[in-house]
């Protein structure tokens, strides 16, 4: 299990509490250049779905974030899903990425 900053546990914390607030699939947070952070939980409607991951990274850019130092994804999943992955790094090519289970157990940090 990584060691995680006191910061970054702040993100797996406020993905949990994204996660448990619908009972949904997935949290996830992020934080900024600034240090704000932005937390979403996935949505799945009729006519489009988004990961946790991706409504994060995207309340963080419409927030007029520029770079994202940290993100964190609560989930059942084994793995940081493709979409996720690919909205941070559009962000932020090195900013890590950790995976947690729905208890907050920290079981990867992706950095690639």
């Amino acid at each position: 299990m990584p060691d995680l900053s006191a910061e970054d546990a702040k993100l797996v914390t406020l993905a949990r509490a994204a996660r448990a607030r619908i009972g949904a699939v997935e949290g996830a947070a992020v934080r900024d250049q600034d240090g704000r952070t932005y937390n979403a939980a996935s949505v799945s409607l009729p006519s489009f779905s988004l990961t946790a991951l991706q409504l994060a990274v995207a309340s963080a850019v419409s927030s007029g974030a520029t770079k994202l130092e940290a993100a964190a994804v609560v989930t059942e999943a084994s793995t940081l899903d493709d979409l996720g992955r690919a909205a941070v790094r559009e962000v932020s090519p090195a900013a890590p990425i950790h995976l947690a289970a729905p208890d907050a157990t920290v079981f990867a940090t992706v950095t690639d």
